[in-house]
């Protein structure tokens, strides 16, 4: 197996550092997608997206002939032994995943197989409701095949754990990899694929390697969402939810991670995957108050944000605010569920006049929305003759402003923190006047 080739349909985010680092792990990949201009890129070294670290390892991938594009599914599988299925699977009205890119790509591996004679082991990255890889892709292959699955194939499930920012790290260095199994075979090319990796690894049935990554973003959704709740209670007790939350972490059956309060969660997974077993639970008559409960808190953290803004200035009617960060997260220029959108769109109901900074997501952000806002092209174009500032997405140049900087370029210095990026009392100490997500804002 040491000459193995990969194939990876799907060229997002997932898809991309994957291939990058099957490719480091010298397997040479070719990653596809449906859009030629990405394909043409990826071979001068240019990623479709921003991500810290991804375009120095794809110039270096491509350069030495490990990584390479193409927007021709049937081409890729035919010249590979393994292939990956990382498309997209985003929410449709209902909140149910959209499985139309998955059945695309079967189709197209069933094409592909029908001419090959050797073995080859189809795995299904993308997040996907539990039976999807079985009831969908597996009938799809052996349709467009004519072939049969554990005979002439093999049939995996792989999930995806990466965090967006932090993608290229965690796909060299994971915490656990699980490979869902159709036979002992074709798990045994996943095992070997990842021979590397000395983290954990669990192999299992496939329908339980689907439901275990949903169930991991619906989990840490929940923690934010708890804290978040939590932050509005402490703001009535005058109580740092920060305080509050680092003292339940300390709990040795609890982890620290993701019990910091701010605005609320975006990005491609956590909205989308909640909603999808959401929707999956009631379409087989599950009640899920807890996930709905989580939905719910991430819509209102928003415009609980928007009323910190009014404790703070009183009526926004005119008031020029600037929003710093428009990205759900920094590190990255995904603006998929970002919380910065129910914001101002909040703001400008209420009559201010917005002022947008970011240092990558600006463009993305502009074509998604269509308010008036006014977009600069640094934080301290964004701030000067501002009425306050609202951090939404704390990049580190964001977190790098001091408090000079705020009374310098602020008509008056007011910051309100939905991320809680600042250290409260040392900005009030030296003339700022802080507010923010689960603080002492009554202080």
């Amino acid at each position: 197996m040491d000459k193995l080739k990969i194939a990876i349909l799907g060229m997002g985010y997932v898809g991309l550092t994957s291939g990058i680092a099957f490719s480091k792990h010298g397997f040479k990949s070719i990653c596809t997608t449906t859009t030629r201009s990405k394909a043409v890129n990826l071979a001068k070294g240019i990623p479709p997206f921003y991500e810290p670290g991804v375009e120095e390892l794809l110039k270096e991938l491509v350069n030495v002939g490990m990584l390479s594009g193409s927007v021709n599914n049937v081409e890729a599988v035919d010249q590979s032994d393994v292939t990956f299925i990382c498309v997209g699977t985003p929410s449709l009205p209902d909140g149910s995943a959209d499985l139309s890119s998955i059945r695309d790509t079967a189709r197209d591996i069933g094409i592909a197989l029908k001419e090959k004679d050797s073995y080859h082991v189809v795995v299904a990255k993308s997040t996907i409701p539990p039976g999807t890889t079985e009831e969908i892709i597996l009938p799809f292959v052996e349709k467009y095949s004519g072939k049969q699955v554990d005979r002439d194939f093999g049939l995996c499930m792989n999930p995806e754990f990466l965090r967006q920012g932090e993608a290229v790290h965690d796909s060299f260095n994971p915490d656990r990899i699980v490979i869902g199994q159709h036979d002992k075979r074709s798990g045994d090319v996943l095992e070997y694929i990842y021979r590397d990796y000395t983290c954990s690894k669990i192999r299992c049935d496939i329908k339980a390697a689907e439901l275990i990554k949903y169930a991991a973003n619906s989990l840490l959704a929940t923690k934010i969402s708890f804290a978040n709740e939590f932050s509005r209670i402490c703001e009535k007790f005058n109580i740092d939810v920060y305080e509050v939350m680092r003292g339940v972490g300390l709990d040795f059956r609890l982890n620290p991670r993701f019990l910091d309060a701010g605005c609320g969660f975006g990005g491609s997974c956590f909205p989308k995957d909640v909603s999808a077993i959401k929707t999956l639970a009631k379409n087989i008559e599950v009640e899920t108050p807890i996930l709905d409960a989580v939905l719910y808190t991430n819509e209102i953290q928003p415009l609980h944000l928007v009323e910190i803004v009014r404790d703070a200035v009183g009526s926004l009617k005119g008031k020029i605010i600037a929003v710093l960060g428009l990205s759900f997260k920094p590190n990255t220029d995904d603006i998929r569920a970002t919380r910065a959108l129910p914001i101002i769109k909040k703001l400008v109901e209420e009559g201010a006049k917005i002022r947008a900074y970011d240092p990558k997501a600006a463009t993305n952000f502009k074509r998604l929305v269509d308010l008036p806002v006014e977009y600069c092209d640094t934080w301290e174009e964004g701030l000067r003759g501002a009425d306050l500032a609202v951090v939404q997405s704390d990049w580190k140049e964001i977190r790098d402003i001091k408090a000079e900087d705020f009374k310098r370029l602020l008509k008056n210095p007011v910051v309100v923190d939905g991320r809680r990026t600042y250290d409260a009392n040392l900005l009030k100490a030296q003339g700022v006047r802080y507010y923010g997500i689960g603080w002492k804002n009554k202080a």
